[in-house]
């Protein structure tokens, strides 16, 4: 659950608990300069699924170079915990409000303004294959929901076929394969939220909890579609749901 900016305590609280897990039971306690680094989250409205998710990053990435397992502290997680939050803001489209202040209360470390460099990202086939990779890997796994690997089964028919003409596309014709690769992400999550039956219920609420913070500064329509991109986005990590569009 998203903390409200009266309740830093137990904000701090939940995060400890997760690092006492993370740490196999060693409690490293968040307070003085640490603290204030969590208010300033718990102020921004960083949703605490976002903290987790930084948290684990930071794990991985360390268990990935082979580096000896020390408690993790939660000031060594803080610029992937600020990666997940920008990452969360663009999907559901949050940008006003409490995250706007997160901009100056959560900065990372050594950063002096916006980045004003972008990261070269995968190209369009490489994608393709990836989401390909992505949805044959679910196929091989248990069917978290009825009808979804018949939708899983379409959509990699659907990959198949585009995957051809992405090679080498350019101008118009890649315009047109990313618009079917739009196109078929709505599909695709159309299918996913009727395969999620009741549970699309419970999605949705805990959506409506990570944007708690933020409603009150939003319009009604913003607010419903940043509803619907959260609740997209949890359906994605809960069923691990290939992100198809190409951004």
């Amino acid at each position: 659950m998203t903390a409200p900016a009266r309740d830093h305590g137990a904000y701090c609280r939940e995060i400890e608990t997760y690092l006492c897990q993370k740490n196999r039971g060693h409690l490293i306690r968040v307070v003085g300069p640490a603290f204030e680094r969590v208010r300033g989250w718990a102020e921004a409205g960083v949703p605490m699924q976002v903290v987790t998710r930084g948290i684990d990053r930071k794990l991985e990435r360390s268990h990935a170079v082979g580096r000896p397992r020390r408690p993790v502290r939660i000031e060594h997680c803080e610029a992937d915990i600020l990666d997940a939050f920008d990452e969360w803001r663009r999907a559901v489209g949050v940008t006003t409000g409490a995250a706007a202040a997160g901009e100056s209360t959560a900065k990372k470390p050594g950063a002096t303004g916006p980045a004003t460099a972008t990261r070269r990202g995968p190209s369009l086939p490489a994608h393709i294959d990836r989401v390909l990779t992505q949805a044959t890997t679910l196929l091989a796994l248990g069917e978290p929901a009825p009808g979804l690997h018949a939708a899983v089964e379409e959509l990699v028919a659907d990959l198949d076929a585009l995957r051809s003409e992405a090679r080498g596309a350019r101008g118009t014709a890649r315009a047109a394969c990313l618009g079917r690769l739009a196109d078929l992400d709505r599909r695709f999550l159309e299918r996913a939220r009727a395969a999620a039956g009741p549970g699309l219920d419970e999605v949705v609420a805990e959506a409506e909890c990570e944007l708690a913070p933020f409603k009150p500064r939003m319009a009604a329509p913003v607010y419903a579609k940043a509803r619907s991109a959260a609740a997209d986005r949890l359906l994605r990590e809960r069923f691990r749901l290939p992100t198809i569009r190409f951004d």
